[in-house]
């Protein structure tokens, strides 16, 4: 196996959506593991659990933008404020069902950004995503 991202994180408050992605993320065979949250909170704990060694790091984070309580846009401002040993190193995408212009343009402008895909997740986007940022 020629694994190039060890750990994923996926961020969606849909239970059925993190588990489809989940499923596809798992059948790919250059992605190892998976580790889904349900709200930008859970994925900040998350990524306190690896700065405490509890977790493992993601190289790769794909965050639904619109969550209640705190949405994808409220946790990439946290995420930023994340000591820079956490957050090097970890590609961040959105993944959304959004086709609004305005959330592309935003994503596009935020320095932790690295991608903008629509859902769902898919084995040739996967092959995009290595392609473009591994």
């Amino acid at each position: 196996m020629n694994t190039l991202v060890n750990c994923v994180l996926l961020i969606d408050d849909d239970k059925a959506t993190n588990f489809f992605n989940e499923r596809v993320v798992t059948k790919h065979e250059d992605f190892y593991q998976v580790n889904t949250v349900q709200s930008g909170m859970a994925a900040l704990d998350y990524l306190n659990a690896v700065e405490n060694n509890t977790a493992t790091k993601p190289d790769l984070i794909f965050l639904d933008i619109n969550m209640p309580a705190m949405n994808g846009w409220e946790f990439l401002t946290e995420f930023s404020k994340l000591d820079q040993k956490i957050t090097d190193g970890i590609k961040v995408i959105l993944l959304s069902t959004s086709s609004n212009p305005d959330d592309v343009r935003a994503s596009a402008k935020n320095h932790s950004v690295d991608d903008f895909i629509n859902k769902p997740l898919s084995m040739d986007l996967l092959d995009d995503v290595l392609k473009n940022h591994f």
